[in-house]
C-alpha cells in the first residue's frame, strides 16, 4: 500500500523521537511504583550482628547436649541486646531476631528446654539447626539494586533495610491529552443530539498512568485552527504530546495541517496496520508528538503499541511492544490482507496452552466489545486462512 509503512517501522521512527529523562530524589515512601534510575547500594549488612532466628535460649555449642542443666544469666531481646558473653554452663533468654551473645554458638528453641526458676534443662537434642542468622546473610554493603527497574513493595522494603532513604528515580513524564472535534462532549455533560462523549482521553489517561507517566486532560479542542492552536499553547512543558482524533483527511481533520502550521517535523503518517492506519508521529519544536485515531479502539490498541513503549523509553526502561504468546485458535479466520490486524479477542488458559478466539464484530467503534476483550490476536500482513487449532500468536491487553 503506497504510502503506507509497517508496524515495526513505524514504532522504530517514534521511539527514535524520545530519550529517557533527567532524573531526581524521591522519599523511599514515594517511590513505589518509579523507575529506578541509579543502583540502589547497600550502606549496611542485613542483618548487621548475628542473630536468633527463634525464640529460646542461646548456648554455646560444648553444653548442647540432652539432660544438660545451665544457669540462665539474662537476656538478649530486639533492640536490648545482652551486653556480657555466654560462659560455659550458661544460657541467655533470647527471643527472635535478638543480637546473639558473645561466645554463643546456639539457640535452643524454647520448646526444647525445661525452665526451673534460674536453670534450663535441655530435652532430647532435635534436629532443626542452629537458628542463627548470620550477619549479612541477606545482604552485605556494597549490594545493589540494578537500574533500570520499576520499583515494586519488595523493592521498597529492601531499600528500607538498606538504609537507603531518598533514591534516585526517572522523573515521571508528562503527557498532554488532547481530544479533538466538534462532536465531543465531556462525561457528566449534557451532549447535543450530533455528539457523542469523549471515552478515548479517559482510557488512554488510565494506561499512561499505568505505564508510569503523568498523563494530563487538556480542554477539548474544537475544529478550528484556533482552538487546536490553543490547546498546543496548554501542552507547552509536557515531555509528549498525544493528540486523539483529527488525522484523517476529512474537511474537519485539521491537527496534521495545524501541527504543520506550528511546526511539526513529521516522521510518518499512516501504516499498515488496523485498527489505527491514521496514526501519526513527529516532533513538535522539541517536544515528540503523537497523533491517535479518533475511534476509540484503534485509539487504545495504537496506545498500547505506540504510546506506552514511548512512555517506557521516557523513564529508561526497555520499549519493547508488548510481548507475544502463542496460542491454539478457537474458530477460523478468513485470509487477512495487506495490513496487519490486532483483533480484539479472549484469550484461556487450555491444556498446556492458551486458547484464543477473536470476537465476531471487530468495528473500531466498539468499546463494548473492547472492554470485554482480554487480548488483541494478531493477524501478520497477508496471513493465509486460518483453522480451528492452528498456531497463532496474541498480546495481553
Amino acid at each position: 500500500m503506497t504510502g503506507l509503512i509497517s508496524v515495526d517501522e513505524a514504532r522504530e521512527r517514534l521511539l527514535a523521537l524520545v530519550a529517557p529523562l533527567g532524573t531526581e530524589q524521591v522519599a523511599l515512601a514515594a517511590a513505589g511504583g518509579r523507575v529506578l534510575a541509579e543502583d540502589a547500594v547497600a550502606t549496611r549488612a542485613q542483618p548487621p550482628f548475628d542473630a536468633s532466628a527463634m525464640d529460646g535460649y542461646a548456648i554455646r555449642e560444648a553444653d548442647y547436649r540432652a539432660g544438660r542443666a545451665l544457669s540462665v544469666i539474662g537476656t538478649s531481646a530486639a533492640g536490648a541486646r545482652f551486653g556480657d558473653a555466654v560462659a560455659p554452663g550458661t544460657a541467655v533468654r533470647i527471643f527472635t531476631g535478638a543480637p546473639l551473645p558473645e561466645g554463643a554458638e546456639r539457640v535452643v528453641i524454647q520448646e526444647n528446654v525445661t525452665r526451673t526458676g534460674d536453670s534450663v534443662t535441655l530435652n532430647e537434642a532435635a534436629p532443626g539447626g542452629v537458628n542463627i542468622r548470620p550477619a549479612g546473610g541477606d545482604f552485605r554493603p556494597g549490594a545493589r539494586i540494578a537500574a533500570p527497574r520499576r520499583l515494586g513493595p519488595g523493592d521498597l522494603a529492601l531499600m528500607a533495610a538498606m538504609n537507603i532513604g531518598r533514591p534516585v528515580v526517572r522523573r515521571r513524564p508528562i503527557v498532554a491529552l488532547i481530544a479533538t472535534g466538534d462532536e465531543l462532549a465531556m462525561p457528566g455533560e449534557e451532549p447535543a443530539s450530533d455528539q457523542i462523549l469523549c471515552s478515548n482521553s479517559f482510557g488512554l489517561k488510565a494506561m499512561l498512568e499505568t505505564a508510569g507517566a503523568e498523563a494530563r486532560l487538556l480542554p477539548i479542542a474544537r475544529d478550528t485552527t484556533e482552538s487546536l492552536m490553543a490547546a498546543f499553547d496548554l501542552a507547552a512543558g509536557a515531555d509528549l504530546i498525544v493528540t486523539l482524533g483529527g488525522a484523517s483527511v476529512g474537511d474537519h481533520d485539521l491537527v496534521r495541517s495545524t501541527a504543520v502550521e506550528r511546526g511539526l517535523e513529521l516522521s510518518f503518517y499512516k501504516i499498515a496496520m488496523r485498527p489505527g492506519k491514521p496514526l501519526m508521529a513527529g516532533r513538535l519544536g522539541t517536544t515528540p508528538m503523537i497523533g491517535l485515531p479518533g475511534n476509540p479502539v484503534s485509539a487504545m490498541v495504537c496506545g498500547l503499541l505506540f504510546v506506552v513503549p514511548a512512555v517506557h523509553r521516557l523513564l529508561g526502561l526497555p520499549a519493547d511492544p508488548p510481548a507475544r504468546v502463542s496460542a491454539r485458535l478457537s474458530a477460523s479466520l478468513e485470509r487477512n490482507g495487506e495490513r496487519a490486524h490486532y483483533m480484539m479477542a479472549r484469550a484461556e488458559a487450555d491444556a498446556g496452552g492458551w486458547r484464543v478466539e477473536a470476537f465476531g464484530r471487530q468495528d473500531s467503534s466498539l468499546l463494548s466489545v473492547l472492554s470485554q476483550a482480554n487480548a488483541l490476536l494478531i493477524r501478520p500482513v497477508d496471513d493465509p486462512a486460518r483453522t480451528r487449532g492452528d498456531q497463532v500468536e496474541f498480546m495481553w491487553i
